[in-house]
């Protein structure tokens, strides 16, 4: 006889928490953050190193928005991380879930066991926010989610090079018809010949795709780890390029990291 697998999944967290979403297409909503670790790119304008790695412990909000955290042991079993969002979702606050790291789609396999199962005791759409290029993964989940915002990596800007991933990843939530939308870091150093590339890479896929153009924030010189420094871009320059992206798409938007400017994580 088989013994059944009685293993709890669980999962490496950085930190959950409720706050305003600051980038892409759902500016300005709440949701509920759920950060996980790990991370497999290594972005030279990376603000969130701490996430490459797993720590020995996580951060939980004890009250939505109040920044009043506790600490926990990692990893975490897969029925406390239900209560724990379950503790954030007070009635009527969130409009979502955001999923996000680190690189969430390292935890693939505990994400097919979650996703359902928040979802039901939430009622909450599920919004993936990733760096867009591990699209096997992506299918693993794809039933569970709602929403993605994925990054478009340009090597100029972020020393990560992943165009056949990118289209990949792009074209299956397009064929899901998940509500997606890009997301493309540019600084002083980008190259404009990579934001036609990616601009036509989208129009492949559909024209109809919002891009969203991110001026870097500038890391503080104690956070930086390249030695080169990533500048934000000039006015001139963003109004150049969206310029550019617009003769092959209908939605190309500029808008910045605006959780920074409200003094958000």
């Amino acid at each position: 006889m088989i013994a059944k697998n009685t293993v709890t999944p669980s999962a490496r967290l950085i930190e959950i928490f409720s706050a305003i979403q600051g980038e892409g297409l759902n500016v300005g909503i709440r949701q509920i953050f759920i950060r996980f670790a790990l991370c497999d790119l290594r972005c030279q304008f990376c603000d969130s190193v701490h996430t490459w790695n797993a720590p020995a412990s996580c951060r939980i909000e004890r009250s939505p928005g109040l920044r009043d955290f506790e600490t926990y042991s990692n990893p975490v079993s897969l029925p406390i991380l239900i209560e724990w969002v379950e503790r954030q979702n007070l009635p009527s606050l969130h409009d979502s879930i955001s999923l996000t790291g680190g690189e969430p789609l390292l935890h693939a396999p505990f994400l097919t066991q979650f996703l359902p199962e928040v979802r039901a005791i939430t009622g909450l759409p599920i919004y993936l926010e990733t760096g867009g290029h591990r699209p096997e993964q992506l299918a693993m989940i794809l039933p569970y989610l709602d929403s993605v915002g994925m990054d478009f990596k340009l090597p100029s800007v972020s020393g990560e090079s992943h165009w056949q991933e990118h289209a990949k990843f792009l074209q299956l939530c397009h064929d899901s018809y998940l509500n997606v939308f890009v997301k493309i870091i540019v600084s002083q150093n980008t190259d404009p010949a990579e934001l036609e590339r990616s601009a036509l890479l989208v129009a492949e896929v559909s024209p109809d795709i919002s891009v969203f153009l991110q001026p870097v924030t500038p890391l503080p010189v104690s956070e930086q780890f390249s030695p080169i420094p990533v500048l934000a871009p000039t006015a001139d320059q963003v109004l150049m390029w969206q310029a550019l992206m617009k003769g092959f798409l209908k939605h190309v938007r500029v808008i910045p990291q605006t959780h920074k400017m409200l003094n958000q994580l």
